[in-house]
Order: structure tokens, then C-alpha cells, then sequence
């Protein structure tokens, strides 16, 4: 945030934006960027001009975005700490007729961050809330996980920090019909993406890392490969991320996992028994050993209901 905008950014905001009516006694919910400041809209950056407050997740980051655009306007904190007072406060102002302005640290306000108390008292109120849609980090992720199978999305956010309840809460979510999407952060990404790979093998994730940022990174496979390329690069574990756990179908195929994999997993269950089969595959090409398993054992059972030899090997108690 080096530089501000030109008065020729600012005078386009207010051709595209200044039309519109912008009642006072009203508050705007405004999208900030994510990351990338290019992607702030018209009308944000009109908007904000306009405001005679704006209330924010943090003053010292708000601070900032407003000196980029060459404003000035009081700013008041509302937090996950002071959220319903702070509410009470700005809604007393909005009933005053002031237009105030609430934006986050980064994306659209209320999803996953404070706000939702804010506008629900607002419009208890009887207060106008009005949005103004711009970046958000989980409609991102979605545009490019390209889940053609997925019915619609959820949002899940983060989950639960504790391992019991974090475990029950991911095997809850694995085998849905529809997109999920998920938050987490630097320090649990590799926890996350172990347990992924445990309880969803065969279902597809994708990874975004630092979206719309300098070292954005975007990468999507089956969960039982991801713990391998998270580990070819350190990199991969940095920034924040943003995971989109595509639908499962009623069973899960074998192309559910890389090609690689599987070959090397047919070739080597010729002369292995399963068990040692799938540790020997997932060493070569690591891929989860339970999901190698559970193939080749699938193989087996269905050269077996064939009435075939057990191409695919023998039981695991050999």
C-alpha cells in the first residue's frame, strides 16, 4: 500500500457508483480485498468516501486501507470481543441518520468474521443494512475447484481446534453430495491435510493457498495424495488457506486416486499380499496405505464375486 490511487480512480467511482442513491440512517456492508488491492470495487472505494464512520475488525488494518485511498474517517472497533456493545453504539448512531460503513480485515464481512451481530441488530432496529459484494476468499475457491459433481456448496469454516471434536466434526463432512468449503490456518494445515487423506482417501481437494497474493497457490487432487506434495515443498504450508472438499459420489471410484498409484499398486499385488502391497505402494508414491488397502482389497472382492482367480492378490491375513 505504497501509493495511493490517482484522482482519476476516484472520480471513476463516482461516475460508476455516484448515481445511486445512498440513503443516510444506513449501513453498508462492504467487501475489502483479500489480498490483492486491485480487486476493491467502484463502488467500494465510492461508498467509503461517503460514510461519515466506518466500523472495522481491526482500526490499525482499516487505518491503512482508508490512507491508500486518501481518506479520512473515524473509525470504530468492532470486534469478536465487543461485538453486541460496539453494536449497540452504531446503531445508535445509525438511528441518528449517520450512514456507516462496516468492513473486516480482508473479504466480505460476517462470513467467518465478526459482523453478523452487528447487522442483526441493525435490523432489529429497523435499520436499512445494505451489502456491497466484492472479494471473497470461499467464492474463489469454489470458481476454481471445478467440482462437477458437487450439488450446490456448504460453508463450513474452521473447525474445531480439539482432535476428538475436530475428527467427528471432518468424518461428519466427508461423503456429502455437495462442495464443502473450509478455512484453516498455517500452523493445522498439515493436520488437517493427514486426517483428509485418512478419513476421505478418495475424495477430491482443493488446496488454495494466499488467493489472489503474489505467491498464490492453487492445487487440486485426491486427499490421499495431497500429505506427499504438501511435503516436497515447505512453501506449502505457509500463508492462509482456503480448501474446497469436492462431493463424493455414492461410491467413490478408482480413479479416485493418482494413476501412478494405482499401477504401481496392480503390479505389486501379483506377488504381495494386500496388506504388504499397499504399504510398499504407498511408500513408492505416497499415497495413503488405508486407501491403497482398501483398492486392492475392493480388486479382489470383485475378481472373487467374478468367480475369477484373485488377480489382485491374497487376503490380508496371508
Amino acid at each position: 500500500m505504497s501509493s495511493s490511487p490517482s484522482a482519476s480512480m476516484s472520480a471513476a467511482a463516482a461516475a460508476a457508483a455516484g448515481h445511486q442513491q445512498y440513503p443516510g440512517g444506513t449501513l453498508y456492508m462492504v467487501a475489502t480485498p483479500i489480498g490483492n488491492l486491485a480487486d476493491l470495487s467502484l463502488r467500494a472505494i465510492h461508498v467509503l468516501g461517503l460514510v461519515d464512520a466506518v466500523a472495522c475488525e481491526d482500526t490499525r488494518v482499516s487505518a491503512q486501507l482508508l490512507r491508500w485511498l486518501g481518506l479520512h474517517k473515524p473509525l470504530v472497533a468492532l470486534h469478536q470481543h465487543n461485538e453486541q456493545q460496539a453494536a449497540e453504539g452504531l446503531v445508535a448512531r445509525l438511528l441518528q441518520g449517520e450512514r456507516i460503513a462496516y468492513v473486516s480485515d480482508a473479504g466480505t464481512p460476517a462470513i467467518s468474521d465478526p459482523g453478523a451481530a452487528l447487522v442483526a441488530a441493525a435490523a432489529k432496529a429497523g435499520v436499512r443494512v445494505v451489502p456491497l459484494p466484492g472479494a471473497s476468499s470461499a467464492a474463489a475457491a469454489l470458481s476454481v475447484a471445478g467440482d462437477t459433481r458437487g450439488q450446490g456448496f456448504r460453508f463450513v469454516g474452521f473447525l474445531p481446534t480439539k482432535a476428538a471434536e475436530r475428527r467427528s466434526t471432518l468424518q461428519a463432512l466427508t461423503g456429502a453430495p455437495h462442495s464443502q468449503v473450509l478455512f484453516e490456518a498455517p500452523h493445522r494445515i498439515q493436520e488437517l491435510i493427514a486426517l483428509l487423506a485418512e478419513l476421505a482417501p478418495t475424495q477430491t481437494l482443493t488446496v488454495c493457498r494466499e488467493v489472489t497474493k503474489q505467491f498464490e497457490t492453487i492445487h487440486t487432487a485426491p486427499c490421499a495424495s495431497l500429505p506427499a506434495w504438501m511435503a516436497e515443498d515447505k512453501q506449502r504450508e505457509r500463508g492462509e488457506f482456503v480448501l474446497v472438499l469436492h462431493a463424493a459420489t455414492a461410491q467413490q471410484d478408482a480413479d479416485g486416486l493418482p494413476e501412478e498409484a494405482l499401477r504401481t499398486l496392480r503390479v505389486l499385488v501379483r506377488d504381495l499380499p494386500l496388506k504388504q502391497a499397499a504399504a510398499l505402494a504407498a511408500e513408492l508414491t505416497g499415497v495413503s496405505r488405508k486407501a491403497l488397502y482398501q483398492q486392492a482389497l475392493d480388486w479382489k472382492q470383485g475378481a472373487d464375486d467374478d468367480g475369477s482367480d484373485a488377480a489382485a492378490g491374497e487376503d490380508e491375513g496371508r
